[in-house]
């Protein structure tokens, strides 16, 4: 019997169906008030405004990779792999890897809890065990985590 490999996280469905749901939420305003500030509430995560630098060396294009890469880490959990691939597919944004990179270096988030966030939907939607978790974090069809990110996801998650 041969195992099922597993889709990427961008060539999801249910993934594909947020995305556009969040792209017309920033299309549609984006929680943006008069003055430009963004006054969004993201529920279990502390939005916090990304710090551009406000220099003129950093391109246009790394800039708006920055602010999708948090937007898209603000609303669920990714890991740096993941994120990247999204970032840079053909089915994602279209960045270029340099200015993936970029804002995978620039983004305000904590990998490990990201980490945790993704075992904590996983348990929500179906039991199963540490190992089978940790495959599923760990893997190059799933969320593509470190194996120490994984470890700390299992570690913490609540009885």
């Amino acid at each position: 019997m041969s195992e099922k490999q597993k889709k990427p996280i961008y060539k999801r469905w249910w993934f594909i169906a947020i995305v556009i749901v969040f792209l017309i939420g920033l299309i549609g305003g984006g929680g943006e008030d008069e003055a430009g500030q963004d006054n969004t509430i993201t529920e279990g995560k502390t939005e916090e405004p990304v710090e551009e630098k406000k220099t003129d060396n950093i391109p246009r294009e790394y800039r708006n990779a920055l602010r999708a890469a948090q937007n898209y880490v603000d609303i669920m959990p990714f890991s740096k792999k993941g994120l990247f691939n999204q970032l840079t597919s053909e089915y994602g944004d279209h960045y270029p890897e340099d200015a993936a990179r970029y804002a995978i270096e620039n983004v305000k988030v904590d990998w490990r809890e990201e980490a945790l966030e993704a075992a904590i939907n996983y348990l929500k939607i179906m039991p199963m065990s540490d190992k089978e978790l940790f495959d599923q974090l760990t893997s190059e069809y799933g969320e593509q985590f470190t194996e120490e990110e994984a470890r700390y996801a299992i570690e913490n998650l609540p009885d």
